[in-house]
């Protein structure tokens, strides 16, 4: 068996791996409340974290619509900002809900992008700095926070801060040696094609974005959990951090089921489970629900339209 096909299996079998723990795990921490409880959870939550949710989701996607954005200023070519921002949303509110973010993102970047007359190559520049944006972004902000604010993890599991901490350095010097060849406008010849590195300001501000769209993200979901005891920001976004990074690994829609149990197992265990699971319901449909119902309206309408032009 070649690496290819191997490497075409293994990343499935991880994934499922993943969903059936997950699930057993979900079943273990859930499986001895009712529905009823879960509804009550949900009539717990105020309007006021409501509100601030809804503030928070609203931002973020003002600030995931603005990825394409660094990426035309890179490659020099100018299309009008209300296409791109149109565009962007539309790619994230999908493939976020969806997965299969290069496929989807792709296809739709392509759908609208080329229709506005942006070239084929520019396209598939925008979409592969979309994709660096995505790794660097959450290398940088993996590290920072390991290393500044190692989580606690559980006694459960034989991981040390230690060991959370040695992989923050890890990812910030895979980060510094990239920002260096930015900095250096250093070039690479892969598989014969010439791969050029970024200016050092546009994988700056690919961080800085990035990062922002995390932290609005976890904001969102912060604001929804039940108060605990020492309920903090920071130490909570680590464990957002985690949660994300489980279910980017599993390579299931939206990461749904895994992102759950890893929040669950991690939070306090005074806080009523039910009461969790509640909020991440609500956390789902403002991060993932109504922006795909949004997006899906917005590619109709723009289909209709399409259609309407042409006859």
């Amino acid at each position: 068996m070649n690496r290819d096909r191997l490497t075409r299996w293994i990343y499935p079998l991880v994934g499922i791996l993943l969903l059936i723990f997950s699930l057993y795990i979900l079943q273990k921490e859930l499986g001895r409340y009712s529905l009823d409880d879960i509804s009550t959870s949900l009539t717990k939550i105020s309007d006021r974290q409501l509100s601030w949710a809804l503030g928070f989701a609203f931002t973020d996607y003002l600030v995931i619509s603005s990825y394409d954005l660094i990426a035309f200023h890179q490659l020099n070519h100018y299309l009008d900002k209300k296409r791109i921002l149109f565009t962007t949303f539309i790619t994230y509110a999908v493939s976020n809900t969806t997965g299969f973010t290069l496929l989807i993102g792709g296809g739709i970047r392509y759908r609208f992008y080329s229709l506005w007359g942006v070239p084929p190559r520019i396209v598939a520049k925008i979409i592969a700095l979309g994709n660096i944006t995505f790794w660097l972004g959450l290398f940088s902000l993996g590290g920072i926070t390991f290393l500044v604010n190692p989580l606690q993890l559980p006694s459960t599991l034989p991981i040390q801060t230690m060991a959370m901490q040695y992989l923050g350095i890890a990812a910030l010097i895979a980060v510094g040696i990239y920002l260096y060849f930015c900095w250096q406008r250093k070039s690479l010849k892969i598989k014969g094609k010439m791969i050029r590195f970024p200016k050092s300001i546009t994988s700056l501000s690919q961080i800085a974005v990035f990062a922002l769209d995390w932290a609005l993200a976890a904001a969102v979901l912060y604001c929804l959990i039940p108060d605990y005891l020492d309920k903090s920001y920071l130490q909570f976004f680590s464990i957002y951090l985690v949660a994300m990074s489980a279910s980017i690994i599993s390579n299931i829609p939206g990461g749904i089921g895994v992102f759950e149990t890893v929040v669950i197992f991690l939070l306090p265990e005074s806080i009523f489970k039910p009461d969790i699971l509640g909020s991440l319901l609500v956390y789902r449909s403002m991060r993932f629900l109504i922006p795909l119902a949004i997006a899906l309206i917005f590619i109709c309408c723009f289909e209709l339209r399409q259609r309407w032009r042409g006859k």
